[in-house]
């Protein structure tokens, strides 16, 4: 596997307070899933140590949180809606010339291939700057007094308080920065601890927070998460919990909370997106879609295509074009831009081969010749059929290159599985056929959160509203819900006989929040 040497990155800073302060204390290995090519034993390459913090320091970012949040009596939350762009955009430019370095981190670490990773990135600071832009367009919503029923009112969207957030390993800087940056753009304080697999890749960036915004604004801590997440939750001082990964984690975390009634909670959860071929469907299209849909970063997204159900009439067909295209992926380096890159998680190798024996236990067959091939941390991806309701791998998001398949020649059966599983995010639908699609659109939107026409299930374009139902989410992340997310609705109301004292107030200039100025 052809890779660029990679000099330890030794990193020894965390954020508090707005000072960079330097950790002496015990430090974490990190290692990339890419092996060395030693011809004795390949062995994890080393890429450096972060800081294994205490809880001692947890509570210390906690407390500076806390304190400069101040019941929003802080200097951030009430800092003018200017002040708060100038400190993104701040962030964001500063954030600009690391753009190599971070690849190059992505690459190591989680193994995304170059152009995914280099996606990532770009995508990131585009969903940055249209938040900008849909803050404003808040700001100006606000900038206006209505009138109901004799009683003046103005209504402004206002922070909730100090954030947790919890960064997942797939998308350790988009999926994390979509919630950090709108959390702190809206006035919230927070706490940031980075996913334990890319966790290298913040720090080039502690910099750009420690210059952009005001001292514990953003706290960046590192360590393992019961040691550090835990005593946070368990102190009460918690306002909202931003945590993208799986249920089980956000439920224990909720758990500890002294008021699990106070906390917003903000999640990306786990998913079971089904993918459903009907007889009509264009198979070259659905072969591709699900190809893109199963195997993207090795199937480690939650918006992933985790099983597939294919009316009888064209299983065959559709099983042997999606073998075909699923063998003629090439496996490798991410450096080289490989599809297929080796698996991030300890262990993750021994998951994926005991889904296939348990599945291949209970009469399904792996379809494709190059299924289940493993090369060190690489798990060729591996096609199952026909895959019993009572596998792991039909119940459990398998988060990996492992897809089952299943026959149906009654759409209600399938119905079924959607509306039994634990998760409800989205569904890809494939036909050509304007009444089967109006009637799958009609029973599924009130399953899942998005029904995709002939499509891959996907987060973008980031307009568009992202979540899920039961298990998949707790409320609304894009552009737009990722501000009204970390927000709540405030307003100021009087009778009409006091708009003199009003006008007086906002002509003067003596409210930040009663006021009229118009962004632009």
């Amino acid at each position: 596997m052809k890779h660029p040497n990679h000099p330890a990155r030794e990193h020894s800073s965390y954020l508090i307070n707005g000072t960079l302060e330097n950790w002496s204390g015990s430090t974490a290995a990190v290692y990339s899933p890419i092996l060395s090519a030693d011809e004795k034993e390949a062995k994890p390459i080393y890429l450096g140590s972060t800081p294994d913090m205490t809880s001692e320091y947890a509570m210390e970012a906690l407390n500076a949180a806390q304190k400069a949040y101040d019941h929003g009596r802080g200097e951030w939350p009430t800092a003018s809606a200017h002040e708060r762009i100038a400190a993104m955009e701040k962030f964001i430019a500063l954030m600009l010339p690391k753009r190599d370095e971070v690849i190059e981190l992505l690459m190591w670490e989680i193994c995304k291939k170059r152009s995914d990773a280099e996606k990532e990135f770009d995508r990131t600071v585009t969903y940055l700057e249209e938040t900008i832009a849909e803050y404003k367009n808040l700001h100006r919503e606000g900038s206006h007094i209505t009138s109901v029923n004799g009683t003046l009112a103005q209504i402004r969207r206002g922070p909730i308080g100090v954030v947790l957030c919890l960064g997942p390993f797939n998308y350790p800087l988009n999926e994390t920065f979509c919630v950090l940056l709108p959390a702190l753009l809206m006035g919230n304080t927070c706490v940031f601890k980075p996913a334990k697999y890319g966790v290298l890749l913040i720090t080039p960036l502690l910099e750009a927070f420690a210059e952009s915004f005001p001292p514990g604004v953003v706290n960046v801590i590192f360590g393992r998460g019961r040691t550090l997440a835990s005593p946070i939750m368990q102190s009460g001082k918690v306002d909202v919990l931003a945590l993208i990964g799986n249920s089980k984690s956000s439920n224990a975390l909720i758990s500890q909370h002294p008021k699990p009634n106070r906390v917003r909670q903000v999640l990306g959860l786990e998913a079971k997106n089904p993918a459903v071929v009907f007889s009509d469907a264009d198979i070259d299209v659905a072969v591709k879609e699900c190809v893109k849909g199963a195997w993207s970063f090795n199937g480690q997204r939650c918006t992933a295509l985790k099983v597939i159900y294919v009316q009888k009439e064209v299983r065959s067909k559709f099983l042997a074009a999606f073998a075909k295209a699923t063998d003629e992926l090439s496996w490798g380096s991410p450096f080289e831009d490989k599809d297929i890159t080796p698996l991030p998680e300890v262990g993750k190798v021994g998951y994926m081969e005991e889904y296939v024996k348990e599945a291949c236990e209970k009469g399904a067959e792996v379809i494709n010749a190059r299924g289940g091939q493993v090369e060190g941390n690489l798990f060729f991806p591996a096609i199952l059929f026909p895959t019993s309701r009572e596998t792991g791998l039909f119940r459990e998001e398998q988060f990996g290159p492992v897809c089952p398949v299943l026959e149906f020649e009654d759409f209600e059966e399938v119905l079924t599985d959607i509306a039994e599983s634990d998760y409800g995010q989205q569904v890809s639908v494939f036909t050509r056929n304007p009444e089967t699609a109006g009637m799958c659109i009609d029973h599924l939107v009130n399953q899942v959160c998005r029904v995709n026409i002939n499509a891959s299930c996907q987060r973008g374009p980031d307009a568009l509203p992202f979540t899920g139902r039961k298990d998949s989410a707790v409320s609304t992340l894009s552009v737009k819900a990722a501000l009204r997310s970390f927000s709540i609705r405030t307003l100021v109301a009087c009778s009409e006989d006091q708009k003199d004292l009003v006008e007086e107030v906002i002509a003067g200039g003596h409210s930040e929040f009663s006021s009229m100025n118009y962004l632009l």
